[in-house]
Formats: C-alpha cells, sequence, structure tokens
C-alpha cells in the first residue's frame, strides 16, 4: 500500500517537473501539422454591449506608487469595504493583468504578463458588484480593444460568488471579483501535453500583478484556489471542458 502511495505522488508530482516535455511528440501539436492558432480571445458577438475602458492617459494618476512599497505592502486581503471602484481603477487592474502592449497580427500578443510561447490561454472575468458607471452582473475583459464585455445579469450575484468558492464570504464582499478561466488549446496549439505546467505557472503571473496593482490604488485582493469547480464554471457559464475556471481573486478597497 505504501509502495502504491508513494507512486502516486511521484505520478503526480511529475506534473511539475520538466519531464513531460520529453515524452511529448511534439510533431503532433497542432502547429506542427499546420492547423491554425487558436483566437487570441475568446469570440464575441459584436452586437454585444460592450464597453470602452479609459487608458493610461484616462487614469487621472492613479497607480503612481513606489514598486519596493507596493511589493513590500503586498498582502492578501479579505476584509473589504463596501465601496465602488470607478471604472479608471477597474480598468487599471484590467490592463495591468492582461492589457495587450503589442500585437503581431491575429497569432501572437505582448502582455503585461509573461507567457510561455506568448500564448496567454487565459479568459478574465469579472463579477461586477460595485464599480462606478457598470452594471451589476458578470463581464469578460476584451484585452485586444481594452474593453469590457458584458455578459449577463446574474442576481444574487455576491452570494452565489461566495457559495461557488465553498463558502467564503469575503469573496463576494469587495467591489468586484476576478475569475480567470483557462482556454488549454491554446497552449496545447504548440506544447501539447507540456501546456498543463506553464497554464499553471501564467496563472501566477497574472495573479500577482493583481495584487501589485490593487495595492498601487489602495485596494486589495486575495487569490483563492479553493472552489467548486462545477459551480464555479455554472455561474460563469463555460462549458467546463473547452473552458474552466482556474483562480478567483475578489477586490476591493480595504482600510489601511
Amino acid at each position: 500500500m505504501a509502495v502504491n502511495e508513494q507512486a502516486r505522488r511521484e505520478a503526480l508530482r511529475d506534473f511539475l517537473k520538466d519531464n513531460v516535455r520529453l515524452r511529448v511528440d511534439f510533431s503532433r501539436t497542432g502547429q506542427q501539422r499546420g492547423l491554425p492558432p487558436p483566437p487570441l480571445e475568446k469570440p464575441f458577438d459584436p452586437a454585444a454591449l460592450r464597453r470602452d475602458l479609459p487608458g493610461r492617459a484616462g487614469w487621472k494618476g492613479i497607480g503612481k506608487v513606489d514598486l519596493a512599497d507596493a511589493i513590500e505592502r503586498r498582502e492578501s486581503r479579505r476584509d473589504f469595504q463596501r465601496a465602488a471602484f470607478t471604472l479608471e481603477e477597474l480598468a487599471f487592474l484590467l490592463w495591468a493583468t492582461q492589457g495587450v502592449k503589442k500585437r503581431f497580427g491575429d497569432s501572437c500578443a505582448l502582455r503585461t504578463v509573461p507567457s510561455a510561447g506568448a500564448r496567454h490561454a487565459f479568459e478574465t472575468y469579472v463579477l461586477v458588484f460595485a464599480v462606478e458607471g457598470l452594471e451589476p452582473g458578470v463581464h469578460r475583459y476584451l484585452p485586444l480593444e481594452h474593453q469590457l464585455l458584458f455578459e449577463f445579469e446574474e442576481p444574487d450575484a455576491r452570494r452565489k460568488a461566495s457559495a461557488a468558492a465553498l463558502g467564503q464570504t469575503f469573496v463576494g464582499g469587495g467591489a468586484a471579483c476576478f475569475v480567470w478561466t483557462a482556454i488549454p488549446y491554446r497552449m496545447e496549439w504548440r506544447y501539447g501535453e507540456a501546456s498543463y505546467k506553464v497554464i499553471a505557472i501564467d496563472a501566477g503571473h497574472v495573479c500577482q500583478n493583481l495584487y501589485l496593482a490593487c495595492e498601487a490604488i489602495g485596494a486589495g485582493a486575495c487569490a483563492v484556489a479553493a472552489y467548486d469547480q462545477a459551480a464555479m464554471d455554472a455561474l460563469l457559464r463555460v462549458d467546463g471542458v473547452e473552458e474552466f475556471a482556474v483562480y478567483v481573486a475578489p477586490v476591493g478597497k480595504t482600510a489601511r
């Protein structure tokens, strides 16, 4: 029994090693077979309600903070005030976590966070609870357009977000809650079975930028990896197979 348990642990830990790369037949990836790359962002109905987000010129000086101070102050914050975010503040957080700096046609975009092969497998959903000028509900960030797409209204969203996060009430307690989903094929197209380690690594890059950006605007964030997968996917109305939630982070103003 002990031998079987050790073997199971070693198999699971192998996910964190580079060994899997040695076993991947890269000739079978979509890229090597000449298949077109998947879209850089999830397609949307052009007629859907979209909101232009203010860019750097419209942030009115927010986010100006000494980097060393932001790093030193960074911590997981769960005690949120019910104060609303401004649209500029939310736009800054979205740009800091997935903003596009340079685009190379339809196959590649450089963003504010690193990603293996610049594949960027994530979509950013925002459960908006209290943001000035935005309708509460589920929105999705469109990084190529720097817009916010209104997905749908979700009554009692604060409670549902907390319930999907296994009853962690602070998840619904701030101004908004970020939920990142993965679309694995964006990474699989190039890296095959080696994709899953780097998708997990990339999630850390994204959330750390959120932490630092929140510190810069007098807000806070808390990374959450404990949630009910089926409930969170259902809340976002994603299929749970080709796209599913991988990371959650509520954000809000905090008392300092």
